[in-house]
Formats: C-alpha cells, structure tokens, sequence
C-alpha cells in the first residue's frame, strides 16, 4: 500500500473546507468594462432611506480669533519671566538659576519635574525661530543673556 493520500483522501470528507478558486485573470479592458459598470445614485435619492443632505451656505462662517497667548490671563509665560529675571540680574545666568529666582518671586508657576528643561528648550525654540529678533542670546553652553 501507498502511504501517500489521493486528491480526494487529503481533505478528509466533504464538509471540509477547500482552497478558494483563483480569481479570473481578465484584460485591461475586462476591467475597465467592469469598472465602468452603473454607478451607484447619490445619497437622499429616490428610495433612498438617508435623507439628502442639505445645500452648503454660500458664505462659509468666519473664524474665531487665535487663542489668546497663555501668558496674559495667568500671569507672565515663562518665556517672559526669564526675560524680567534676566534684565533684572544683569549677567548671563543657567536656566536652572533664572527658574529659582522665577519661583521664588512668583512670577512663574510650575508643576513640571524638570522646569530648567523646559525653559531651556523654549528659550534654544525662540533664539531658532526669531534668529535676531529673540529677547535672549545664547552666551556659552546652558547660559543666556538678554539680547541688546
């Protein structure tokens, strides 16, 4: 006897699921035929069960105005605070400085576990964005001066 099973042997009975057909390889042109078959009515036609959508006004609504800057309602950003304890000290300090004296003054808030990076990475933001125009000055690694 054969040890090897026949077609009819390898799935077993009939119930059993078999391999899907391979698709039909058709033509462009199949496809395209086919593509091009009755497109399909628009929503809110006729027996349609959607109701149609009503018109778009001509004149679109107008924008709100860009939020408000954080610093006006909860007192100075960060940003600003640094700037007045810079003008205030008159030397270039590291942000880990320029945040005690922040704190200790109240002129800045913070929750954060590590506000020196977060300042450093708004004041390196400004100084990249503004170029010349930034209020402070990078004077050597980890410290900055305001900008004269």
């Amino acid at each position: 006897m054969s040890t090897k099973k026949s077609k009819k042997q390898k799935f077993g009975s009939t119930s059993e699921k078999r391999p899907a057909k391979r698709p039909k390889i058709m033509s462009l042109a199949e496809y395209e035929a086919g593509a091009k078959g009755p497109k399909k009515a628009a929503p809110g036609g006729a027996g349609s069960k959607t109701p149609a959508r009503p018109p778009k006004d001509a004149t679109a609504p107008e924008k709100t105005a860009t939020r408000k800057r954080r610093g006006t309602s909860r007192g100075p950003s960060g940003l600003d605070a640094a700037a007045k304890v810079l003008a205030e000290a008159g030397e270039p300090l590291n942000t880990k400085d320029m945040v005690e004296r922040m704190l200790a003054k109240g002129l800045w808030k913070t929750s954060g576990k590590t506000p020196q990076a977060t300042l450093h990475a708004a004041i390196s933001r400004e100084i990249a964005a503004k170029g010349g125009a930034s209020r402070f000055r990078k004077v050597e690694r980890g410290r900055f001066e305001l900008a004269k």
